[in-house]
Order: C-alpha cells, then sequence, then structure tokens
C-alpha cells in the first residue's frame, strides 16, 4: 500500500508542470491576439475615461508579468477571475457548463466502447473473412468522416428529413443522441481496430489453448480471459482519445448548439475574454490529466499482474 500510495503521489506530481505549462501557453497566446476586449465590452464609441476605469476594475491595466502573477494568485485561491463579457465569475460559468461538456463525452465515449468491442472481438474471432473484411471498410470510413462534416449529416438526415430527433439545443435524450454519435463514431472506429488488433494477440497465447483444453465455453474463452489482457493497450487509447473528445466536442458543440465547455470557449475567444479562455483550458487540461491518472488506476484492475 505504500509503495502505492507512493506512485500515485509521483504520478500526481507529474501532471503539475503540464498544467502550468498549458494555462501559461494559453494566457500569452491570448494576449498576443490582435483586438482590445475592453473596447469590444463597451463599444468604439466609450469614452477614454471609462475605457480606462474598466481596465484597472479587471487588472489589464498593469504589465503583462504583473497579469501573469495576479492570475495565479487568484487560481491558487479558487478564483479564476471574472468574464468580460458575461459580466460574471468564470468558476460558476464553468460550473454550470462543464456538467454538460462531461455528460456529452461520458456519452460518446460509452457508445463507442458499445459499438467497438463487440465489433472488435467479432473481427478477430472471422479474421480474414466476409465480416472481418466488413467490419475494417466500415472503421476506415469512420476514421475518415471528420465531426464537422458528420454533424451536419445527421442533422439533415435524422433531425429534417425524417424529423425523428431535435436539431439542437439540449434537456432531453433525444437532444444527447445526435452530439454522442458525432463524436463517438471516430473514437469507435479506434478502438474497434485496436481491440481486433489486441485480441488477435492474446487469442493466439498459450494460455487460451490451455483454456480451450479444459473445456471451457468459447464465450468464457474469449471475453473472460482473452478479452481481458486485451483491455490494456485498449485502456491507453481511450484515455489518450478522451482528450480529443475534449478537443472535438468544441466543434460539435457549437454544431448542435449544446451548452458545453466547448462552445463557450469560442464564446471567450471570439470575445478576447482573457480569463474565460483561461479558466475553460484549465478546466479541460485538469479532466484530460484525471483521465490520464484514473487510467493508470484501471491497468491493474484490468490485469492483476500489474499490482505486482
Amino acid at each position: 500500500m505504500r509503495a502505492t500510495l507512493r506512485y500515485l503521489g509521483v504520478r500526481l506530481l507529474y501532471t503539475l508542470p503540464v498544467i502550468w505549462l498549458v494555462v501559461s501557453i494559453v494566457f500569452l497566446l491570448i494576449h498576443l491576439v490582435p483586438g482590445d476586449p475592453i473596447q469590444q465590452m463597451l463599444g468604439e464609441g466609450a469614452a477614454a475615461m471609462d475605457m480606462q476605469a474598466a481596465r484597472h476594475a479587471y487588472g489589464l491595466d498593469v504589465p503583462l508579468g504583473k497579469q501573469y502573477v495576479n492570475y495565479w494568485a487568484g487560481v491558487l485561491h479558487g478564483n479564476l477571475g471574472p468574464s468580460l463579457r458575461f459580466n460574471q465569475g468564470v468558476s460558476s460559468l464553468i460550473a454550470q457548463r462543464y456538467p454538460y461538456t462531461l455528460e456529452l463525452t461520458v456519452a460518446s465515449l460509452l457508445l463507442a466502447l458499445a459499438l467497438s468491442i463487440p465489433a472488435g472481438v467479432r473481427s478477430a474471432q472471422r479474421r480474414n473473412r466476409w465480416d472481418d473484411r466488413l467490419l475494417s471498410v466500415v472503421s476506415l470510413f469512420g476514421l475518415s468522416f471528420p465531426n464537422f462534416a458528420l454533424g451536419p449529416v445527421l442533422i439533415l438526415f435524422f433531425a429534417i428529413e425524417l424529423g425523428w430527433l431535435p436539431v439542437s439545443g439540449s434537456g432531453s435524450f433525444g437532444h444527447l443522441v445526435l452530439p454522442a454519435i458525432t463524436m463517438g463514431s471516430a473514437l469507435a472506429a479506434i478502438l474497434t481496430r485496436m481491440v481486433r488488433t489486441s485480441m488477435l494477440e492474446e487469442l493466439g497465447q498459450d494460455y487460451i489453448r490451455t483454456a480451450r483444453a479444459k473445456g471451457l465455453p468459447e464465450r468464457t474463452v474469449v471475453y473472460r480471459h482473452a478479452l481481458r489482457n486485451a483491455m490494456i493497450p485498449v485502456l491507453t487509447v481511450v484515455g489518450l482519445q478522451f482528450g480529443a473528445l475534449l478537443a472535438g466536442a468544441i466543434v460539435t458543440e457549437t454544431i448542435f448548439s449544446w451548452p458545453g465547455i466547448g462552445r463557450l470557449t469560442i464564446q471567450a475567444i471570439s470575445n478576447r475574454d482573457y480569463y474565460l479562455v483561461e479558466g475553460c483550458i484549465l478546466a479541460i487540461g485538469l479532466t484530460y490529466v484525471a483521465v490520464n491518472f484514473l487510467t493508470d488506476l484501471l491497468y491493474s484492475v484490468a490485469n492483476p499482474r500489474i499490482r505486482q
């Protein structure tokens, strides 16, 4: 237990420089973007004194280095600053929008796993047969179709042509279906190919032949023994692709007007809302790091040998 806690502590320390570097880069880049957020907030006809007072109120009248120090001092005290556009605290805005993005991301991930694991196992069992080739073609199609193209196609067919699902917004399960399919299809294609490759390797191992020689049912051999060991590289891909899902949420949430943190990030960038952009990126970065940390823990669950 002591060794495990030490390992987790070291892994947690490794994540701190990553978060610092990501937020620092975003801080510098957003300040290099042309445009004055105060002028955009007050309008071009605002008086010079009003603009100066607003800059002072938001702490934008001090040198960039001082702004950087003040921002991190606020972060360490749980204060992400005020939003220049929404006249509201960044922390409260993220708390309102983050559950929507988390809901969409988890739904997309579950959809991808529900499709890819049975398809990958089937493809490995039926190697070089017609269903294996069919699944390979479908996976390649899923990889080749980007979110910004798949989303409008789904809207045109299922929402406008058939009228089965709502076009945009949130509030019901029907609103979640099309965005989840849009985000989860590419991940399902990646995981299907990964599960197939990993299962082919495991099905050729000696312990599988031993299990079959003992007379165990094929379903038990495949899903209880082979699949469990095959999930190690799959978990790695899932952890890495979770960040891709968060990035894809920015596009998908904009297409479907989903009120998540991805859409909020786009609005913050277009409005030069410095504090809100930095807060959104910090939330996404912390989520990505937490998921990768959780992935490390799941390794020992999938394969008990790793605990040793």
